[in-house]
Formats: C-alpha cells, sequence, structure tokens
C-alpha cells in the first residue's frame, strides 16, 4: 500500500481505506491497521513520516517535528566553514536554515501563506484626518507650554480599517503560480500561426504550479544574525548546505514510502 493512500485515514469519505477499488482488492485495510502500519513506519523512519504528513498538512505537530529534526541534522553536517561562520549562533541559523528549507519542500500549488501586508488579519489599518479638529486655546494655564504655537493644535484622527487587496480579505495569499497550478500556459503565438491550441511550459513557475521559496530569503534571515555574512560566501559555502537540506528532505520521504509500503505488503 503506497503512502499517499494512507492521508484518506485522516479524511475518510467511506468505511473502506485502501489504494484500490474494493470489489477488486483481496485485501482491505481498516482504520486501526493504518494507524498500527503510521506507527511501525514511524519507529523506522520518524523524520520522513513527520515530513510527509506535515508537508500535507495533516497535523501541524508533524510540521514542528520535522522542522527540529531537519534542524538537528543540519547542526550534524554543516561543513566547517558554515560552522565557523556561525560561531556561537550555530543553532540559530541552523534552525533558520531547516525552517526556509522545509517550506521549500512542502510547497504546492494548494499551500498557502500568511499575507505581510495585513499580518493574517484581512484589513489595513488606515488613518484617516477628522475633519473634527480641537483646538486648545493658546491663553490657558499649562504646565509646560509648548514654543511652537502650532504644536496646540490636535489633529484627531480616527483608524479606518480597509480590506486588504494582497490577499482580498482572507488573510492568507495562495502559492498557486497564475498558471492556476497546472505548469502550463496557451502559447498565443504559436496558437494564432497553427490555428489550433498550443500549450506551453509555464516560464514564471517553470512547470511546478507554485512559487518556490527563494534562497535570497533564507540569506536574508541568516544576514540579520551573520551581519558580517557576505553574498560570496553565502553562495559558495551555505547556499548548497541549505539545498542539501531540501534534498534530504525529500530523500527522508522516500524512505517513509518505502518502510511503509513494505509493512502494509
Amino acid at each position: 500500500m503506497k503512502l499517499e493512500a494512507a492521508i484518506r485515514y485522516f479524511n475518510p469519505t467511506s468505511q473502506v481505506i485502501n489504494d484500490s477499488p474494493r470489489d477488486t482488492s483481496p485485501n482491505t485495510f481498516t482504520r486501526a491497521d493504518i494507524a498500527t502500519a503510521l506507527g511501525m513506519a514511524e519507529a523506522k523512519a520518524s523524520f520522513g513520516i513527520s515530513a510527509y504528513l506535515g508537508k500535507h498538512d495533516v497535523s501541524h505537530q508533524d510540521r514542528i517535528r520535522a522542522i527540529k529534526q531537519l534542524a538537528q541534522y543540519a547542526k550534524q553536517q554543516a561543513p566547517k566553514h558554515v560552522g565557523k561562520a556561525a560561531g556561537k549562533r550555530m543553532a540559530q541559523c541552523m534552525a533558520i536554515l531547516a525552517k526556509f528549507a522545509y517550506a521549500e519542500y512542502g510547497g504546492s500549488a494548494a499551500s498557502t501563506y500568511l499575507c505581510s501586508c495585513c499580518a493574517g488579519s484581512g484589513f489595513i489599518d488606515d488613518q484617516a484626518d477628522n475633519k473634527n479638529r480641537s483646538k486648545t486655546s493658546l491663553n490657558s494655564p499649562c504646565n509646560n507650554p509648548p514654543r511652537n504655537p502650532l504644536a496646540c493644535y490636535i489633529d484627531n484622527r480616527e483608524k479606518e480599517k480597509r480590506l486588504c487587496k494582497s490577499c482580498d480579505g482572507k488573510g492568507t495569499v495562495s502559492n498557486r503560480c497564475r498558471c492556476n497550478g497546472t505548469g502550463k500556459v496557451l502559447d498565443r503565438k504559436e496558437t494564432k500561426i497553427h490555428g489550433y491550441l498550443v500549450i506551453k511550459i509555464c516560464k514564471r513557475c517553470a512547470g511546478r504550479g507554485y512559487k518556490r521559496v527563494p534562497a535570497s530569503m533564507a540569506y536574508a534571515a541568516i544576514s540579520i544574525l551573520l551581519p558580517k555574512l557576505t553574498q560570496s560566501t553565502w553562495s559558495r559555502n551555505w547556499k548548497p548546505f541549505y539545498e542539501s537540506l531540501i534534498l534530504q528532505c525529500k530523500i527522508e520521504e522516500n524512505k517513509a514510502k518505502a518502510v511503509f509500503k513494505q509493512i502494509t505488503g
């Protein structure tokens, strides 16, 4: 049984959980069987199971556990130059790399991220000038009279909330590309020449269907902790290690799939 079929255990639509139709499959798995198989697979491939379940938003705890395990792996496998540059901030730097690497690994056309414009609220506070302005009397007694008479004018500003245009009030932004997550777009030029629909690979996402997390964002986060880290040093020593963490997540996922398939037969 494939690990992809076990995801239906958490959102079942029928009594039968299997990757084959019931009438053609000699063996059927119950919920207890799936839970037991996942537990046995997690004992042998804890990182891979947690990474896969967190990737499909099955459990937020699995996502946190996978990031912690990836950060621990990063501290153990960090190159000499990376460890020397990180110094006492080694643990913090590896935690940042693990978060960005897992975000890149778990990205898909269906994933969403928090809107940076409204911080997830869906609204933006907009200060509007109130027409009714209160004016303090210049002749009134004051313990600390202002040197500038203009300071006696107090603008009463009211905060008005307006809908965030970036997320349309949802608070989250879809990671889907403009190709609607298909990775393919219409080639208008070739279609006009040949007279029939011509489909080409989307250049924005290179056929993935979603936006990747750029490595420059990880560098920007690391540079806050390590201001002396240059772009050339990042590209030469840190970036290959960062990409290896993304690859490690995929390796652990494949290992978990193989273990789960072996357990379920």
